[in-house]
């Protein structure tokens, strides 16, 4: 032993506790740099340097070769880009497609943030978990632990040890080797016998417990999706949910004209009534009135039918079921009105049968004189089709006997 191992008090060993290592402390960096070199010729394998800092090519000086973290963390990455892609598009466009505003079932741009996060998020545990792992840790107990010298290693002290389970070990011979490397101390390091080798009970039922309770919000969430129910669904945020709204025909400060009712943009367009066909529409064919029935309304026996339907509702109660303008509102306005009644128009009138049928068209829709627009109440099919059994109406009331058939003249007698 030399005289340096008698400087500083060690402790006591316990007597049947093997050999773990031999323990060298240096002053300074570039010692321990010259002492990791000398060990590294020697062809030592099972050794390390402790240092309170990082030290500048330390990694050469102990021969180490290029580490497979880098790897590791690679494919962590690609295995979060994987999953990121892959789940969002088995969300979006396989398990439950949803169309918002004419978007792209999946787009791979619109999904890069997630794909970002999930990247990184497992490229770092896969960076904590590839260190640990190539480390060997984490270490519940070790014999450095039990070393009062080796505590100033976060300090100011710089240590190297050399473990007995080398190939190359012997202890004179390893002991002679650091000796030559000019230590301030060298001692051994026996193996802890002080500190209980089985993991505390307590700690494996904490984890136990936690590994199960994290198992708590899947079995929630996979309970939800294969359950149904008529109550509205539980919000933490409520952001959407409980909005504040304004009364209509309140006011509303926000604006400048304090109107909480705001008037649409000039010039919108609800989605799917955007009416480009004046024909079908307007009425109008070529700037003029539509002389013709639109090519979407053929007269078969079922949109006569479907006119004769509409025409009762709508027109029937003041034109009357032949539209002649003698309807029971008609009627009961001449008794009560005493003269003051405008009565509806007699549909079958000549002028009537030579005008336009758009403009009979634009009448429906707009109104005329004192009968209101039905625009808003009838749909422009329902309202060629309205037109469609007015025409039958019409034509019924002049067709003359040289019109008819034998048949039909024959039967009139």
């Amino acid at each position: 032993m030399s005289a340096r191992e008698t400087d500083i008090e060690t402790e006591a060993a316990p007597e049947d506790a093997p050999l773990h290592g031999v323990l060298a402390e240096y002053d300074t960096p570039h010692d321990l740099k010259k002492a990791a070199a000398q060990v590294r010729d020697a062809g030592y394998r099972d050794w390390d340097t402790f240092t309170p800092f990082p030290i500048h090519g330390m990694e050469k000086a102990m021969g180490i070769e290029m580490t497979k973290l880098p790897w590791i963390v690679f494919i962590g990455g690609l295995t979060g880009l994987a999953t990121a892609i892959l789940l969002q598009w088995w969300t979006n466009a396989f398990d439950y497609p949803w169309v918002i505003s004419g978007k792209p079932i999946f787009s791979l741009p619109a999904n890069i943030p997630i794909a970002f996060e999930l990247t990184v998020l497992f490229s770092v545990f896969s960076c904590l978990g590839g260190m640990l792992m190539l480390n060997r840790l984490p270490h519940p107990s070790h014999p450095l632990d039990l070393k009062r010298r080796f505590a100033r290693v976060t300090d100011d002290k710089f240590f190297l040890l050399i473990q007995a389970s080398d190939p190359k070990f012997d202890e004179g011979t390893t002991r002679n080797l650091l000796d030559g490397t000019h230590p301030v101390f060298i001692e051994d390091v026996p193996e802890d016998r002080v500190t209980p080798e089985r993991v505390p009970s307590g700690l494996i039922y904490g984890l136990v417990i936690l590994a199960t309770a994290s198992l708590v919000p899947f079995a929630l969430f996979a309970s939800a999706r294969e359950s149904h129910t008529d109550k509205p669904r539980i919000h933490i945020i409520q952001d959407m949910d409980s909005q504040p709204y304004f009364k209509s025909q309140r006011s509303n400060p926000f604006f400048e004209d304090e109107r909480a009712d705001r008037l649409p943009v000039p010039g919108t367009v609800a989605s799917g009534d955007l009416r480009e066909d004046d024909h079908l529409y307007r009425g109008r064919d070529d700037g003029g009135w539509a002389r013709t029935f639109p090519p979407q309304l053929e007269p078969t026996a079922e949109n006569m039918a479907r006119g004769k339907q509409r025409f009762d509702i709508f027109c029937a109660p003041c034109h009357g079921l032949t539209g002649q303008g003698t309807g029971m509102v008609n009627n009961r306005a001449q008794e009560l009105a005493q003269g003051t009644w405008v009565p509806p128009t007699d549909m079958t009138q000549e002028h009537l049968r030579k005008m336009p049928v758009g403009e009979l068209f634009n009448s429906i829709t707009n109104g005329v004189r004192n009968m209101p627009a039905y625009g808003p109440q009838i749909k422009p099919e329902d309202r060629w089709a309205i037109l469609l059994y007015v025409r039958a109406l019409q034509r019924s009331r002049a067709t003359s006997v040289n019109d008819l058939s034998e048949t039909e003249r024959a039967s009139l007698k």
